[in-house]
């Protein structure tokens, strides 16, 4: 009688086990409503882009007390959580990160999800911000977490090898962009006292050269020195890589167990900070754009 009662809750509930699901399914009134439900999957043999950017994150870095302008903590924070959507998403061949944002470019022929956006987008999201609050302490010791941070994410579809890269590298740029001006920006507040009105206002009209020059003359910041992953961003690709473990073996003619170091190959998502606007990148690493990577 009891294990009746649970089947006819779990089918109200339209969650009956086994293979009463699908038959309570089939049969129930409501099923109709499916029908409301808009198709979208996305394009065949397209390059599957998700970007996700920080909501409101100007507001979560200053009551969290980001360094300015690069908090290396942050930065870091940022690729572990993209590492694990990779590692949690192998479809993905390759990703790029600067500031509060990531995209993840998953294969051209990858069947994920039947290739359903929402269903990247929201697995993708949900996988990195999850992870961020829960990797926060790891690189924020003394900082503690006051609330939540926020993603949005959206689609884009890039038929070519060559949209898709120079998708990558438009970002790049922009991370070069937005670096050099807040590199510029802050050494005004923070050594010149500036106010950030006044350090506008200097910076207004200024070109690339005009910002490398103020860096250079007035604060001896030579820029092209500046750490790699502030100006170049982080991408993540996997690669091969041996790994040293120690392993207890019991050899023969021996009673006690010993311990031996074990080389063993495991393909990893590795950090790189380089350049991927020019040609050297896709020709040390063909097997990012291969098809059937």
């Amino acid at each position: 009688m009891l294990r009746c009662c649970r089947v006819a809750a779990a089918i109200a509930v339209g969650c009956a086990p086994g293979p009463l699901r699908g038959l309570a399914m089939a049969k129930s009134k409501f099923e109709y409503v499916r029908d409301f439900e808009a198709d979208d999957t996305v394009l065949p043999n397209c390059w599957i882009v998700v970007r996700l950017d920080g909501r409101n994150f100007h507001r979560f870095s200053e009551q969290h007390e980001f360094k300015k302008p690069n908090d290396d903590r942050a930065l870091q924070l940022m690729t572990k959580c993209a590492q694990t959507v990779m590692q949690e998403l192998e479809d993905i061949a390759i990703a790029y990160g600067q500031s509060d944002e990531y995209s993840f470019v998953f294969k051209k022929k990858s069947r994920w999800f039947k290739r359903r956006a929402s269903k990247f987008m929201t697995h993708v999201v949900s996988q990195f911000s999850s992870s961020y609050v829960f990797y926060w302490k790891d690189y924020f010791k003394d900082q503690q977490l006051l609330y939540p941070p926020g993603f949005d994410g959206r689609i884009v579809l890039y038929p070519s090898n060559q949209n898709l890269k120079d998708y990558l590298s438009w970002r790049q740029a922009d991370c070069h962009i937005n670096n050099l001006y807040n590199t510029v920006f802050w050494m005004l507040v923070q050594r010149s006292g500036l106010t950030p009105v006044q350090a506008q206002e200097r910076l207004r009209g200024t070109l690339a050269g005009d910002k490398n020059e103020i860096l250079f003359s007035e604060f001896n910041i030579n820029y092209n020195n500046e750490p790699l992953m502030y100006r170049k961003g982080t991408v993540l690709i996997w690669q091969k890589v041996n790994e040293v473990i120690t392993k207890k073996i019991k050899l023969p003619k021996e009673e006690e167990e010993k311990e031996v170091e074990v080389t063993r190959t495991k393909t990893k998502v590795v950090p790189l900070h380089c350049d991927i606007i020019g040609d050297q990148f896709w020709e040390e690493y063909p097997e990012v754009l291969a098809e059937d990577s």
